[in-house]
């Protein structure tokens, strides 16, 4: 993964870092996510090859673009938005690493503009349902309200959830969103399936906080990093996009949830890259 340092990649496969979480409800600190994750991506720790036998470091147009910038910014989604949208227009397809799960809503609106059919596998402890909280209706916790209320995907499919309350189950049936609660044994890898393009939101509290302790929200009894490795692998469907959100740097333990974070980055691209070959085909 290079960085892009004078020119602008086209055909490519991207990754933004999005250090954004001035909606985040309970604490800061996943702005900080996207360069610790970087890090953990790097370490010599690990290597660049993927379980499908990808070495990352071979690929010819694989970029960073490094982080966006809202110091002068007037209006933040705007500003994602209209990036996205730009680096989707020149062919690429995109990672951004947030931040919290609020910047999915201007993401998913720049995707909307290039796929009239999308659809988003969620993977999270949270609906993200709200119609606003604490007073905000741009919450990271009200992001996938917005989405479908705007229509700007045509299915909504999410896993590991284990927090729905009254407001946000009226939300998922007033939207038509596929719930799958973590308590109901589901074979997600083999089972889903989508029709058309598909935006994968990864946020990393999905995972139970004993594989991922550097989130912000611990909710007990989440997925397993091999299960979420799975249906990122594995689930039927053209991948054309993703997040990763959440990361929480402040609460992290001896770097354990940047390294899984980096993980399912690097699987993330390896799934990106084998559906944009078999599409060419």
């Amino acid at each position: 993964m290079k960085p892009v340092l004078s020119f602008d990649p086209s055909d490519s496969i991207c990754v933004l870092g999005i250090p954004l979480d001035k909606n985040s409800s309970y604490m800061k600190g996943p702005l900080l996510a996207p360069q610790s994750i970087r890090k953990s991506y790097f370490s010599s720790s690990s290597n660049l090859w993927t379980e499908t036998g990808l070495d990352l470091g071979s690929i010819e147009q694989l970029y960073d673009l490094g982080d966006l910038d809202f110091g002068t910014k007037e209006d933040d989604f705007s500003h994602i938005t209209i990036s996205v949208k730009k680096i989707l227009e020149a062919g690429n397809q995109l990672i951004c690493l947030g931040g919290d799960h609020s910047i999915s809503f201007p993401i998913i609106e720049a995707y909307a503009k290039f796929y009239d059919q999308l659809n988003i596998l969620h993977l999270d402890a949270h609906p993200d349902l709200y119609d606003s909280l604490d007073g905000n209706s741009h919450s990271h916790a009200s992001p996938f309200a917005r989405i479908m209320e705007k229509k700007l995907a045509v299915r909504l499919v999410q896993a590991g959830i284990r927090t729905m309350n009254g407001h946000q189950r009226e939300q998922a049936n007033k939207f038509f969103v596929e719930v799958h609660e973590i308590k109901n044994d589901f074979d997600w890898s083999t089972t889903l399936e989508f029709d058309g393009p598909v935006y994968i939101s990864l946020d990393m509290d999905c995972l139970d906080p004993a594989f991922a302790p550097g989130v912000s929200h611990h909710e007990p009894g989440g997925m397993t990093t091999r299960r979420v490795l799975d249906i990122i692998g594995q689930f039927k469907g053209h991948v054309i996009g993703a997040d990763i959100v959440e990361y929480n740097p402040q609460r992290d333990i001896n770097s354990m949830t940047s390294m899984v974070a980096a993980k399912f980055l690097k699987e993330m691209i390896a799934r990106i890259y084998r559906d944009n070959k078999r599409d060419k085909k």
